[in-house]
C-alpha cells in the first residue's frame, strides 16, 4: 500500500478532521519549530509567515512525489494577536476582551512540494454577542480551550451560544479555509472533486 501524497504538517485535531471530511488522505509530520516572528512583521502577515516556516521545517523529509500542507491560525482584535492561552485566567481574559466585539481570524496556509511553494491567507470576521462572566467561566472550566487561538472553538458549545454572525469561511475559524485550499491544490495536481 502506497503512502498518501499529502503530508499534513500540523498536530491540530481540527485540521485532521477537516482534511478527512474533505476526503483527503494524508500522513502526519509535525514540525518542530518555534512559532516566533520578527517584531516588525505586520500582524496580518504572521499566519502566512508561520505556515511557511512549518512547511520548510519538514520539506527535507518528504518524498519527491509528496506535498506538504502547513497552516497557522491567529485571532486578531484591534491589531493584537490573541494566541493560545497559557492557563484558565488567560483564557477568561481573552474571552472577556472578545465579548461584544468583532474580531478577525486569519489562517495562513502553505502548500509545498520539493519544487514549488504557494502561501496564502484567508480572513474571516467573527462577531461575538456580549457574554456574561458566568458563560465564559462555564466554557473555560468545562472545555479547557487552551490549545485554541483566542481561547475558543467555533465548533464547540461556545460557538453555538456566543457567535452572532460570521463573515467569511466558517472552517477557516476552525483552522483551515477548506474551499480555498481545494482551489489552490489544483495546480499541484490534486483535485478532490475527481472520483
Amino acid at each position: 500500500m502506497t503512502e498518501p501524497k499529502i503530508v499534513l504538517a500540523s498536530k491540530s485535531p481540527r485540521r485532521h478532521e477537516l482534511l478527512r471530511n474533505m476526503g483527503i488522505e494524508f500522513t502526519l509530520m509535525v514540525p518542530d519549530v518555534e512559532e516566533t516572528y520578527a517584531d516588525d512583521l505586520p500582524v496580518r502577515m504572521v499566519p502566512a509567515f508561520l505556515s511557511s516556516k512549518k512547511a520548510n521545517a519538514v520539506v527535507e523529509y518528504i518524498r519527491q512525489d509528496q506535498l506538504i500542507i502547513a497552516a497557522d491560525t491567529v485571532v486578531l482584535l484591534n491589531d493584537r494577536i490573541y494566541g493560545k492561552p497559557a492557563n484558565e485566567a488567560e483564557a477568561i481574559e481573552m474571552l472577556q476582551m472578545l465579548s461584544g466585539n468583532m474580531h478577525e481570524v486569519i489562517t495562513g496556509v502553505t502548500i509545498k512540494s520539493k519544487e514549488k511553494e504557494i502561501t496564502f491567507a484567508e480572513l474571516t470576521r467573527v462577531y461575538f454577542r456580549r457574554l456574561s462572566n458566568e458563560m465564559i467561566l462555564h466554557y473555560v472550566t468545562k472545555y479547557h480551550p487552551y490549545d485554541k487561538a483566542g481561547a475558543y472553538g467555533i465548533q464547540e458549545w461556545f460557538g453555538y451560544v456566543a457567535i452572532e454572525k460570521v463573515n467569511g469561511c466558517f472552517f477557516n475559524v476552525m483552522g483551515l479555509p477548506t474551499s480555498r485550499l481545494v482551489k489552490e491544490l489544483i495546480p499541484f495536481g490534486i483535485d478532490v472533486t475527481a472520483s
